[in-house]
């Protein structure tokens, strides 16, 4: 990794490389999902299944599995992995839990009654990849939240293995975090379908869950038709250190991260440089034992920089120009500086926090805003899952006391039938 000195200058220019990894999305494949949606909307399941010979080499013989099915699944996978999602899902469960929202109202002396209506999403849908990039934990954190929120059903899609057969360990976490039904189709065709609904696959009010390119397309092409989560880009870390932290693990966890994707950034800012030639050490010296070691040395190389800074401040205020996605605090007193991180998707505090706990542990959500969006988005969460309706009551007489106020306002705007709404009621004519 290279290590540069802040400058004022030099570190910004990282932000402006790191952007053009979240360009527009290539026209060819933009026109490639277009017609797949396109082809999905007017063929239904037989479309879906003509995409699914075409890039999944065929069509499993069994396309949907039904919620007492899923059971099944607990008593095939190893009995340690049944157990960590288990702890995993209770986890995200109790965090996610403290999110939910009542309905209210509040009654005013005048006979004034207003207040609001929180209700869960009839129907998700969670996509959930297949194949190398098998993730169970995003089961989990997409279905929990969804759960908690009262959503009444969850669909789940996942791209059969090369075996006609769904991965296990996706299936036992789609039982353990409440899903009604998985439809075995991946790729934008199962979002088109998700969006659309077909004859078997029922259409959802939105769409969570990660995918690759094609699946990402999909669903910014559909937003609109059907909600999404977010449009996700490549995977990001950013660390804070200071003489404190430990090289090997700061190394680590860089790492971490950069095995997701050779877009990946890793990025460690820190006061001292000495802890920064250590780090690239160490890099150096774990890498060879990792099994995504080309993925990893590529995404270091391209997006990967270490920054040393004069002070933790400067750190700080670069941090939160950079929004990550990740931000861990590997800092003598983390929690002295909590409060001035402003924009960061999840926050990691101490040597003992790294990012992998919060990507399956500890409970709060792994789905994260990237590429800077932290600026403005938040996190999964029960939130993502429930819509609101407001209410009001007013007494006739209250709505003479607003009368004479709510015409000029109208009025004002050019509105003259909304103002004619009010005066109607109070025409001795009628």
């Amino acid at each position: 990794m290279k290590i540069t000195k802040a400058n004022g200058k030099s570190e910004y220019l990282l932000i402006e490389n790191l952007k053009k990894r979240s360009g527009e999305t290539d026209e060819k494949i933009t026109e490639i999902v277009s017609s797949i949606i396109k082809g999905v909307k007017e063929g239904g399941d037989d479309a879906v299944r003509e995409y699914t010979v075409r890039f999944d080499g065929g069509v499993p013989k069994k396309t949907v599995i039904e919620k007492e099915e899923l059971a099944q699944y607990l008593d095939i996978v190893d009995d340690e992995f049944r157990e960590a999602i288990i702890s995993a899902r209770d986890n995200i469960y109790a965090f996610h839990q403290k999110q939910a929202q009542q309905s209210w109202l509040t009654t005013e002396e005048n006979g004034v009654i207003m207040g609001q209506r929180v209700r869960g999403l009839h129907r998700v849908g969670i996509y959930v990849p297949g194949g190398t990039a098998a993730y169970p934990s995003s089961v989990l954190m997409n279905a929990v939240p969804a759960k908690i929120a009262g959503v009444k059903e969850i669909i789940m899609v996942t791209p059969p293995g090369k075996d006609g057969n769904p991965n296990p360990n996706i299936m036992a976490a789609a039982a353990v975090a409440g899903v009604d039904r998985v439809f075995l189709c991946g790729g934008a065709q199962a979002v088109a379908a998700l969006a659309y609904g077909t004859e078997k696959i029922p259409k959802v009010d939105k769409i969570v869950g990660p995918g690759n390119i094609f699946v990402a397309t999909a669903k910014k092409l559909l937003y609109g038709v059907v909600d999404i989560d977010m449009v996700a880009g490549p995977s990001e870390i950013l660390i804070v250190a200071d003489k404190s932290a430990k090289p090997a693990f700061l190394a680590a966890d860089l790492m971490s991260q950069a095995e997701h994707d050779k877009m990946a950034s890793s990025i460690l800012l820190t006061t001292s440089e000495s802890l920064a030639r250590a780090t690239v050490k160490e890099i150096e010296k774990q890498i060879k034992f990792l099994e995504r070691q080309e993925i990893i040395e590529q995404s270091l190389d391209d997006y990967g920089e270490i920054i040393v800074c004069e002070n933790l401040s400067q750190a700080i205020e670069f941090a939160n120009e950079l929004a990550p996605e990740h931000l861990e605090l590997c800092v003598e007193e983390p929690l002295k500086y909590i409060g001035m991180i402003d924009n960061a998707g999840s926050v990691f505090l101490g040597n003992w926090s790294p990012e992998p706990l919060g990507d399956y542990y500890a409970g709060p959500n792994h789905v994260l805003p990237t590429s800077g969006t932290a600026r403005f988005f938040s996190p999964l969460s029960v939130d993502s899952f429930i819509k609101k309706s407001s209410f009001i009551y007013y007494t006739q007489q209250e709505l003479s006391n607003a009368k004479d106020k709510i015409i000029n306002l109208a009025e004002t705007e050019g509105l003259t039938a909304h103002a004619n709404s009010i005066k109607v009621r109070f025409n001795e004519k009628n």
